[in-house]
């Protein structure tokens, strides 16, 4: 809404009470809710997530110009004062000493938590078993093994985590961006004493999310403080550093893969997937309880993936938990799409097989077989290799209920990598908006290829070493390709969009580099091993 009376009466109308929601008019996109007589927040929080405080001396911050009040929440400290600018100020001069995580104090600690899942004596699933893998791959001449990596990866949007709240005796109304405002409305209850129906969140417009609003904590933090200043309506607001060590990460994964090829083509398949589990992590914050039997996420983007190998089979295992994880863009399947078709390349290689033509051939239905000939003929593909020091890869993975597939067109320069041009052909059912299926298809290749090359959190000391975007840098506007988009209407079903490109583009990297270098990348992010321009 751009005209201030029109959202002042919107405000009065829907709240009948004595708040009145005003737009300033300053942004561009969504609304800058304020609420008369508010004051601000910031807060410094343990980033060993679910540990606590110490001890804390705030003699300094007490005395700072516009500080209204210093009180413990939990987890760490808040400040309240009469700007964000103060507020920040003040919680930062806050001498604390936080205790120690509850989980490894570092990555080198973690990875080798997941290297110990694999030692169970039986998989946490196995959704997919198909042939004889043990007689295919102990009768092969030659059995491919490849190990692979995905780091603990941050949300971070470009709009700091941030909420409004006001607490009264009779009510209590929460304005912020989020994805779960019933979950929100019920934990809010919680804290406040308030029964839920008195609880009214207003969901805003939001600057990113890609699975973060789907937690509540930030929103939870400045319900904790006003509830402590009831009357008074909060304005909290997480500075960039506090929103990158605090975040719910995705999960770290590793994957272990044997195949063995015969006659000239694949025949054998057999990978191992671990991480910890996302949805025990999840749901034990949203709902206080973890859901029953095995992990399927742990193996999503693996297991279902449409293909008829002979001899196919998908193990889960399942970590002890570590740091706190959530959902990130294309949940299960931004780590094992990466690690499913890059070790499908690799047998495509071993076997002299062309890596298209045989996801081609392999293809088990009629929509994946439709994407993979879409890009074939999008990319004029004849082959991998595209000349010296150039070549593509190919990157397939059906997750959403969308099978997507993308060609990558890669050049090595003296300097690094540079990517030429990405094709997309995604199936969707009907298109009902064809501009904004092609932009969203264009953001989850860009997000995909931009943590494939550049992102990770490595933790140490129980956090995380970043804490901006000058050490979690995405890719970069004169890095980003040409993108070529196109959608197929062949499922039956109309499906979304905003999640399936994500996942081929880190594989199709990474099989591009192979067919350009000749180096086989198994880890990411990529930059460890290979520059990029």
């Amino acid at each position: 809404l751009r005209d201030p009376k029109e959202w002042r009466y919107l405000g009065k109308k829907m709240e009948r009470t004595d708040i009145v929601a005003k737009s300033t008019g300053r942004q561009q996109y969504g609304i800058d809710v304020k609420v008369d007589g508010m004051l601000h927040a910031a807060v410094r929080a343990n980033p060993g997530l679910g540990a606590g405080v110490k001890s804390f001396d705030a003699a300094k911050a007490e005395t700072m110009r516009g500080v209204k009040k210093v009180m413990p929440i939990t987890g760490g400290v808040a400040v309240v004062a009469d700007n964000t600018w103060r507020a920040f100020k003040a919680v930062e001069a806050i001498d604390i000493e936080f205790e120690p995580g509850p989980f490894p104090a570092t990555s080198e600690e973690m990875w080798k938590v997941l290297e110990k899942a694999f030692d169970a004596e039986t998989p946490d699933s196995r959704l997919r078993d198909d042939g004889d893998v043990e007689a295919a791959l102990s009768s092969a001449e030659k059995v491919v093994e490849a190990e692979y990596r995905t780091p603990y990866l941050a949300h971070a949007p470009m709009e700091p985590l941030n909420a409004v709240v006001k607490v009264t005796d009779e009510r209590v109304d929460i304005w912020t961006g989020t994805q779960i405002p019933g979950f929100l409305r019920d934990h809010a209850a919680a804290i406040t004493g308030h029964d839920s129906s008195q609880v009214h969140v207003w969901a805003q417009p939001m600057g990113g999310s890609f699975g973060l609003r789907l937690e509540d904590t930030y929103a939870l933090q400045a319900v904790e403080i006003a509830n402590g200043m009831r009357g008074t309506p909060i304005k909290l607001t997480w500075t960039r550093e506090e929103d990158m060590t605090h975040d719910y990460p995705r999960p770290m994964h590793m994957a272990r893969g044997r195949g063995a090829v015969k006659d000239g083509k694949v025949h054998a398949y057999d990978l191992s997937s671990a991480s910890q589990s996302l949805a025990a992590s999840q749901f034990s914050r949203l709902m206080g309880s973890v859901p029953p039997g095995p992990d399927a996420l742990i193996v999503l983007g693996a297991w279902d993936q449409p293909f008829s190998i002979p001899n196919y089979r998908i193990s889960g295992y399942r970590a002890e938990e570590m740091a706190p994880v959530s959902s990130w863009r294309a949940p299960g399947s931004n780590s094992n799409g990466f690690f499913h078709d890059c070790f499908f390349d690799e047998l495509c290689w071993a076997a002299g097989a062309d890596p298209l033509d045989e996801r081609i051939r392999l293809a088990l239905t009629e929509p994946t077989r439709k994407v993979l000939e879409a890009v074939k003929e999008m990319s004029g593909w004849t082959g991998p290799k595209l000349g010296e020091n150039r070549g593509r890869g190919v990157g397939y993975t059906f997750s959403h209920g969308v099978p997507a597939a993308e060609v990558i067109e890669v050049t090595a320069t003296e300097s690094g990598i540079k990517i030429d041009k990405v094709f997309v052909a995604v199936d969707v059912g009907r298109v009902y908006d064809p501009v904004n299926l092609e932009a969203q298809v264009m953001g989850g290749v860009v997000w995909g290829l931009g943590h494939a090359m550049n992102c990770e959190l490595v933790y140490e000391n129980y956090r995380p070493k970043v804490n901006n975007y000058h050490g979690y840098e995405g890719m970069r506007m004169y890095q980003t390709p040409e993108i070529e988009v196109r959608a197929l209407e062949n499922l039956k079903y109309v499906k979304g969009v905003g999640e399936p490109s994500v996942p081929p583009a880190a594989p199709a990297l990474a099989n591009a580099i192979f067919a350009a270098t000749g180096k086989r990348i198994r880890e990411l992010p990529l930059y460890k091993h290979i520059d990029f321009v």
